[in-house]
């Protein structure tokens, strides 16, 4: 008999294994030094923190120990521990939690394509500095300045997965309604399309809209975001930014779902040349 295909690993592993290996970075430890400290299999490690095997809670434990991780961390990791096997997964939202360590970044930043659709903003890969600050301040009226110069740096680092050697493959479309909102006032949303514009010359980066008069389309049920990972041992999976908590889905039903909405939504909007035409045009007015 054919040997059983292995199960790949579930969005909780990945990100369990991908905090354990900042963990022992910020350490400043190899490997090596872990084993000779814990005693665990160097290719154990090695498994583990490439989310292809799930620790044992003791494992998991002595390496918390070890990285001298905060209370924080240790209660959520654990959890994704206990629930590793378990597909899919609700993030709660926690307000108090600095931005660059969500979940969601640390997928983005391992992506290979990410296919973003927006109904309401401009993609957060593509904003300039001064809409994301008047979005954050839009969105989290009662978040102090300090917290929300955080979220925007957070988002401005974010931005350089596109400017790499190798730079993420952006395919964004969105609503009409995203540039048509006056966020920030009109030079802010004129500074927004001009960037828009220059982008769109990256040929990593496709930009298209879908004008108004397109009238119903699929996408506006809401906003979502589909990411495909080099390793093909590591399954796509989409993101959904929900007021409960970031949702995540990997069930091949609910990807090849999201995938099909999204080339419906490529086919519904302006191809990229009229997207750069309407973008000019509202550059204008």
């Amino acid at each position: 008999m054919p040997a059983k295909r292995p199960h790949p690993p579930t969005v909780r592993l990945r990100r369990l294994a991908a905090e354990l290996r900042r963990l022992r970075a910020e350490a400043g430890l190899t490997r090596e030094d872990v084993t000779r400290r814990t005693g665990i299999n160097e290719a154990t490690l090695y498994r583990i923190e490439r989310s292809r095997a799930r620790p044992q809670r003791r494992t998991l434990v002595s390496l918390l120990d070890t990285y001298r991780a905060d209370e924080a961390h240790r209660t959520e990791l654990l959890a994704l521990q206990s629930g590793a096997n378990d597909q899919g997964w609700l993030r709660p939202y926690h307000s108090e939690l600095p931005e660059e360590y969500t979940a969601y970044i640390g997928f983005e930043a391992e992506a290979r394509t990410v296919r973003n659709y927006e109904s309401l903003f401009v993609p957060g890969l593509v904003q300039t500095e001064q809409y994301a600050t008047e979005v954050v301040r839009g969105v989290l009226p009662v978040a102090s300045r300090k917290e929300v110069a955080q979220r925007v740096q957070a988002r401005m680092e974010r931005q350089a997965l596109l400017t790499g050697e190798q730079p993420l493959q952006l395919r964004a479309i969105v609503d009409e309604a995203a540039l048509r909102r006056t966020v920030g006032g009109r030079e802010v949303m004129r500074g927004q399309a001009r960037h828009l514009l220059a982008l769109m010359a990256e040929p990593h980066v496709t930009f298209q809209v879908i004008p108004f008069e397109r009238g119903a389309h699929a996408g506006m049920t809401g906003s979502f975001v589909h990411m495909d990972f080099p390793h093909a041992d590591d399954p796509g999976l989409v993101y959904l930014d929900t007021p409960a908590g970031d949702l995540f889905l990997e069930s091949e039903t609910e990807i090849r779902r999201y995938k099909s909405m999204f080339e419906h939504l490529q086919a519904v909007a302006l191809g990229p040349d009229d997207s750069a035409g309407l973008l000019a045009g509202v550059a204008e007015e």
